[in-house]
């Protein structure tokens, strides 16, 4: 998600550290464990609404795309829509997650906003452990990216399908209600499966590779070659607890684009009601595209248990 972006995506970075507000609630203002370029705590930790960039859908639509931070290691979050997250004015509810994992997450869903949205602003509110965190987004000039495509590199999102290797292919960031609804019982696995391709960037991210996902897909598992795709299922929203068998799965394209692989694995729940899931797919330039906001694609799920 690039145009010249190198000096643009600092000031962005900056800029969007800069736009973080953390109040304590019912207590003594945040240590300094509670500000975001702070150590990571265990638990107990603040959770940090980021705005990731703007920019237009393949549709013409405009998209603000949103992320946070988690800055508990080992504490993940439900906070659900609500006083204690809501985003303002129009909401509380605009697809934000209720389910939050820890670290950094980048682009875990997106806003369409029509093309005169101007200077309006949307105001996101997380209040986790006491912390009351808030970051307002709109089409600031230097936050604009390119979700389709990295000039500098070539690079483009991997493509994904929900039906079949030949259906039609998504890519970029998500946008609005769940692209797919599936239906299961309490306790019984439910399929989930995608198919994946990759245009390479020019670049070849091999000065710091990462370390083998667990899991396995087609065309990638054990001491194979690093993958060139990596597809990561979370849980986003739910009542209940859910397990998902694989929750990182690599494919090996070998950089050929014209390969469509499968990944395939099942989500279990504890409880009857509506989840949503979240499917990102990343690229070998890995999480956030390493901090140049490109390439990766996500997607919801929704997945109705009886």
């Amino acid at each position: 998600m690039a145009t010249t972006r190198a000096g643009a995506v600092a000031l962005a970075t900056v800029l969007a550290v800069g736009s973080w507000v953390v109040t304590g609630v019912g207590q003594q203002p945040p240590t300094p464990g509670g500000l975001p370029l702070a150590p990571l705590g265990i638990k107990g930790e603040a959770v940090f609404p980021a705005f990731e960039g703007w920019g237009p859908h393949k549709d013409g639509s405009n998209v603000l795309l949103v992320g946070y931070f988690n800055r508990n290691k080992e504490q993940t979050l439900e906070v659900p829509i609500g006083p204690n997250n809501r985003i303002e004015p129009g909401g509380p509810d605009y697809g934000q997650p209720t389910y939050f994992k820890p670290g950094r997450q980048y682009g875990v869903f997106g806003i369409t906003v029509p093309k005169d949205f101007g200077t309006r602003k949307l105001t996101w509110t997380i209040v986790a452990n006491g912390h009351t965190s808030t970051v307002s987004f709109w089409m600031n000039p230097p936050y604009w990216v390119d979700f389709f495509k990295n000039l500098s590199t070539g690079n483009e999102p991997p493509a994904i399908r929900f039906s079949g290797p030949t259906a039609t292919a998504l890519t970029g960031p998500p946008k609005g209600a769940p692209t797919v609804s599936l239906t299961g019982a309490v306790g019984q696995p439910v399929p989930l499966s995608l198919w994946a391709s990759d245009h390479p960037s020019t670049t070849v991210f091999d000065a710091n590779p990462r370390p083998e996902p667990s899991g396995r897909g087609r065309g990638g598992r054990g001491s194979e070659p690093q993958p060139d795709i990596t597809v990561n299922w979370s849980k986003y929203r739910g009542p209940g607890d859910v397990v998902i068998a694989e929750q990182k799965i690599g494919l090996t394209t070998k950089r050929d684009e014209s390969l469509v692989l499968e990944a395939r694995t099942t989500a279990t729940f504890s409880m009857p009601g509506e989840y949503w899931l979240l499917a990102t797919i990343n690229d070998e330039s890995g999480d956030g595209g390493r901090g140049d906001q490109c390439c990766w694609t996500s997607a919801h799920v929704r997945v109705t248990i009886k």
